[in-house]
């Protein structure tokens, strides 16, 4: 039976993965310079630094590389003070879960306070057992350190634990080490899909039928009623 559920954040919760493409180019405009198209594509695969490097090197800002950094950090957590939008859904799927009498906690590789931030704005901060974080646990999400964390902190066994992601390493992740995955759909990892769908227990397009997905855990037996 379930007895807990942890939640990815960025891509399952928060439509928000964009962002992270969009801040260069948002940094750029702000200093009155057009950026190139596809910047955000361009960067997304590189290290903080490597992407400072790469605009000092192609565009004409006067700011050092570190100057860039803490410039293009704060734009994120403007974003997730103010504008941060949760996924369709989301909202009323958390307090379904609620309701049903089963603890939630979020795991993510993002920071805490950007986290706690954008979910007080939201009205869903009250739902969470805890937030968790990979610099706090000290381990990322091709290992299985914060979702055991999790599910220690809920009193549940890993069979007995929901983990809601989606991206695939994650789900995989969760999966190898015995929970009870839950692939939830985000554009960003359209790539990936199929492996998503192939390695989770469920598929969620997305947050919008709790019932559904109730039922489904009804029928395998993994949920009372």
């Amino acid at each position: 039976m379930i007895r807990g559920a942890v939640f990815d954040i960025d891509g399952t919760l928060l439509d928000s993965l964009g962002i992270w493409e969009e801040a260069d180019e948002r940094y750029l405009m702000e200093q009155g310079i057009r950026p190139e198209k596809d910047l955000g594509r361009i960067l997304y695969p590189m290290t903080m630094q490597e992407a400072c490097a790469y605009i000092r090197k192609h565009y004409p800002v006067k700011d050092t590389e570190s100057g860039i950094a803490a410039s293009i950090l704060k734009i994120v957590e403007n974003f997730y003070q103010k504008e941060a939008p949760l996924k369709e859904g989301a909202a009323g799927f958390l307090r379904s879960l609620s309701q049903e009498g089963l603890p939630i906690i979020a795991a993510t590789t993002g920071e805490k306070e950007l986290a706690d931030a954008a979910f007080r704005r939201l009205g869903i901060r009250q739902l969470f057992r805890e937030i968790l974080t990979c610099t706090q646990i000290g381990a990322g999400k091709d290992r299985p350190k914060i979702y055991e964390e999790a599910a220690r902190l809920m009193g549940s066994r890993p069979e007995e634990t929901l983990v809601f992601e989606d991206a695939f390493y994650a789900v995989k992740t969760a999966a190898a080490a015995g929970f009870v995955t839950v692939g939830v759909r985000d554009p960003y990892n359209d790539e990936d899909k199929e492996k998503i769908i192939e390695t989770a227990d469920y598929y969620l397009e997305d947050l919008t039928d709790f019932p559904g997905f109730r039922e489904a855990l009804r029928a395998s037996g993994k949920l009372s009623g």
